[in-house]
């Protein structure tokens, strides 16, 4: 059934005045906050003035501008406290919680690890997903490109040798680091994050793939 005219003028009445309550509380909120740090101080900035001046109209204007941006910096100043002060103590504070239960504690520290591993400056650390044959030949395991760079290492197996993670499941953190021969190394289509969501799960996440003709080699 549509709406009538009044209904829909109703809510969107309704739907304005949610957006502007926040603003309207802001602003009168910031107003009483300037009127109440430029009445406490006035006395104290007139008294340094000479009396020449305490009397110029432009006296008010000034005086007010000067609350206001030592209001903003206050606020600011605040802010960043609450941010990067007082969120990390209580974020401690809920950690130190979580560790002392039995049980949760485990699974705490096991996600933990996966985000401080593979987020932020880390993310970037795998750049494609890979095929090897691991740990025995005609047993394959999803891996990691991490690296082509020839090093001591590869230079002393006299080969070029590609850097590979291959990670334990359901955990990522731990695995193993190859260095194997391109030819033994099989690129993969999917992404990194899908590839890494089928090592947590078990291999119960598979990734969805669009299979094209020329993908995969036909059968010898």
């Amino acid at each position: 059934m549509p709406e009538s005219r009044f209904t829909t003028l109703r809510n969107a009445f309704f739907a304005g005045l949610l957006l502007l309550a926040p603003l309207v509380v802001t602003v009168w909120a910031l107003r009483k906050i300037i009127d109440v740090v430029g009445g406490t101080f006035r006395p104290v900035f007139l008294f340094f003035l000479p009396d020449a001046l305490r009397d110029r109209p432009s006296l008010s204007l000034v005086w007010d501008l000067l609350a206001t941006l030592v209001v903003i910096a206050l606020v600011t100043l605040f802010g960043y406290i609450s941010r990067y002060f007082l969120g990390k103590y209580f974020l401690g504070v809920a950690e130190r919680a979580i560790q002392s239960v039995p049980g949760i504690n485990s699974v705490y520290n096991t996600v933990k690890q996966i985000v401080e591993t593979f987020g932020g400056q880390n993310r970037n650390i795998f750049s494609k997903v890979v095929l090897v044959e691991f740990p025995r030949p005609g047993v394959h395991a999803i891996g990691f490109l991490t690296n082509k760079a020839q090093g001591e290492a590869q230079a002393r197996l006299g080969a070029e040798r590609w850097t590979v993670f291959v990670p334990t499941a359901p955990n990522p953190t731990s695995g193993f680091l190859l260095l194997l021969p391109r030819a033994e190394i099989t690129e993969l289509e999917m992404s990194v994050g899908d590839g890494m969501k089928m090592v947590i799960s078990g291999g119960a996440v598979m990734p969805h793939w669009a299979k094209t003709p020329d993908a995969v080699p036909p059968p010898s």
